[in-house]
């Protein structure tokens, strides 16, 4: 499948907040954004005028970035969000946490959801026991996430094990550092989402 493969900082600047695409270097005064925050490219210190279509079409795109899904990928996820009950726009984001990729993130064993992509593309992780390595896999609530017994002494895991110490993990799950795994309790509410993305003007843009 196709990736985005550039440099991931013009990401940041290109929608003007931080995607958190490099783990703890966007902490730091190194962040690209920080240093230059305004769009990349020739004009991207210019004068924008955008269209309501051009700042749905932004908040789209920031979404897509966080999450670090495709444009296709992202429409069918919209599809199956419009098909369910309750807010369509709600639907979407509670989509969207639900990736493993993100879970893996929001756990603490990967410093970005870049870097959880790619553990959970080796192999590293386990859902209720069988080993998962498709990053997109939807879990569900009541799914264990293990890091896998092997992997347990990969010296990068363990550093990222041992930084998980003492963090607070979101309320929609449960982690359990001793066995090296957590828990999906329910499906999180809008507020417990902290993606700052405007989601009913995703929700326009495919009304058009």
């Amino acid at each position: 499948m196709a990736r985005y493969t550039g440099p991931v900082c013009r990401l940041c600047r290109r929608e003007g907040v931080k995607l958190y695409l490099k783990g703890e270097r966007c902490f730091t005064a190194k962040c690209a954004i920080d240093k230059r925050p305004f769009a990349p490219g020739q004009h991207g210190q210019g004068r924008r005028r955008n269209s309501e279509y051009g700042l749905q079409l932004r908040e789209k795109q920031k979404a897509r970035r966080f999450y670090g899904v495709l444009e296709k990928q992202f429409g069918s996820y919209y599809e199956d969000a419009a098909r369910r009950q309750g807010v369509t726009g709600e639907n979407l984001l509670q989509i969207l946490e639900s990736r493993l990729d993100n879970v893996v993130y929001r756990l603490g064993f990967a410093a970005s959801r870049p870097e959880a992509r790619q553990l959970v593309r080796h192999g590293h992780f386990t859902v209720n026991g069988r080993r998962v390595d498709i990053p997109s896999y939807l879990v569900k609530p009541g799914d264990v996430i293990s890091i896998r017994e092997k992997s347990q002494q990969v010296s990068r895991i363990k550093d990222l094990v041992e930084a998980a110490q003492g963090k607070t993990v979101v309320p929609w799950m449960e982690l359990d550092l001793a066995s090296f795994s957590g828990k999906v309790i329910r499906v999180p509410a809008r507020d417990e989402i902290d993606v700052p993305v405007a989601e009913q003007m995703i929700v326009e843009h495919y009304s058009r």
